[in-house]
């Protein structure tokens, strides 16, 4: 369900537009902190680096992930000293020079070249552990960490200016808090003193309203913390709910019997649905006054010209010429993975919901 606020805002805008809801943030990650009393929360950057978006989560989490020079920049440009843990594969040399609260070493190849820079690093080694991981969106394997083989060859690198502080493991996402659990009293089946167990956290595009079990998770992390320091690093289910895609119909048109809606914009703009192969939850604001079609399967495409271009399949509603189309849990991965420049479209503005109403960045737009 689109909140009303939401739908007010969107009535008014001109399309294709971002919506972001802080105050919906504010709410949501108050809520996910104050369910892990002593666990660390990180926020993984590559979800959603929007700078508002990180202004309010900057007041609940503990530190930032990073996985690039580009996302460090950007955090520690808009927040000099907060805590930044490094990670992702393939850092170049440049990138291990950068400073950070922690890092994350991916093979024994990089945790060398981090000791030629002669530099002082605080290494977590990023582990991937031969685990059965059912019901998994998405599974990190292949050049994501290291097998035992290569955490052996690591071990007697560490010395007094490049420190082992621990570990970090990220093995699937899409799993929900009692699968997530399984994991981590596996993974903290050892004597390490700090474990990032990274995130993965089920985020449900069929059922919006679905949420992560929050206090069960932080709950069982309690009972496994056994005093060492444990941290977590979600993305996806912090901001996925606050954001919106706004657009509107242009046309409704049947080929071969079916019904099709082309909005504003696309999938350049909103890459969610074709990157996870769901249909985006929506909701239609009934504005139009142009042809269209009544309660029947309808797919929701955009304007690219490609046949990949889909929002949503055969749902059953109504849509008219000149609606607006509300796309929700656009919050994550969804501008900021887009090919924004296929076709050259004008680009969506962004607008701000405060506690106030909405609020435009001084651009307008991105």
């Amino acid at each position: 369900m689109i909140p009303a606020r939401v739908q007010d805002a969107a009535s008014g805008l001109t399309a294709p537009a971002y919506v972001y809801d802080l105050p919906a943030l504010e709410a949501h990650v108050a809520a996910v902190r104050q369910a892990l009393p002593g666990i660390e929360l990180y926020y993984a950057v590559k979800a959603n680096p929007d700078a508002e978006l990180l202004r309010v989560l900057a007041g609940h989490v503990d530190g930032f992930e990073v996985s690039s020079a580009g996302e460090h920049a950007h955090v520690t440009n808009l927040f000099p000293g907060a805590r930044v843990a490094l990670g992702g594969p393939g850092k170049t040399d440049a990138e291990l020079r950068l400073p950070h609260h922690r890092i994350h070493v991916e093979s024994p190849n990089e945790l060398r070249r981090l000791l030629a820079t002669g530099l002082e690093a605080d290494v977590l080694i990023r582990v991937n552990p031969d685990l059965p991981v059912e019901g998994a969106a998405l599974t990190m394997s292949g050049p994501f960490g290291m097998d035992e083989e290569g955490v052996k060859e690591c071990l007697p690198l560490f010395g007094e200016r490049v420190r082992l502080r621990g570990l970090h493991t990220h093995l699937a996402s899409g799993l929900d808090a009692a699968q997530l659990l399984r994991l981590a009293g596996t993974l903290l089946d050892n004597d390490h003193e700090e474990v990032n167990l990274g995130g993965g956290m089920a985020v449900s595009y069929e059922s919006p309203e679905s949420r992560f079990d929050w206090a069960t998770y932080g709950a069982g992390l309690a009972e496994l913390r056994r005093g060492r320091r444990l941290r977590i690093e979600p993305g996806r289910a912090l901001t996925a709910y606050c954001g919106y895609y706004v657009t509107r119909v242009v046309d409704v048109k049947r080929v071969r019997g079916e019904a099709y809606a082309i909005v504003l914009g696309g999938t350049h703009h909103l890459r969610t649905p074709v990157t996870k192969g769901h249909d985006q939850p929506f909701a239609i604001l009934p504005m139009g006054t142009g042809s269209g079609v009544t309660d029947e399967p309808i797919t929701f495409v955009g304007q690219l010209c490609t046949p990949k271009d889909v929002f949503a399949r055969k749902i059953a509603t109504s849509a008219r010429v000149g609606d607006m189309v509300v796309f929700e849990m656009a919050g994550a991965y969804a501008w900021n993975i887009s090919h924004h420049d296929f076709l050259m479209h004008p680009k969506p503005a962004f607008h701000y919901l405060s506690g106030c109403g909405p609020v435009l960045p001084p651009s307008g737009g991105r």
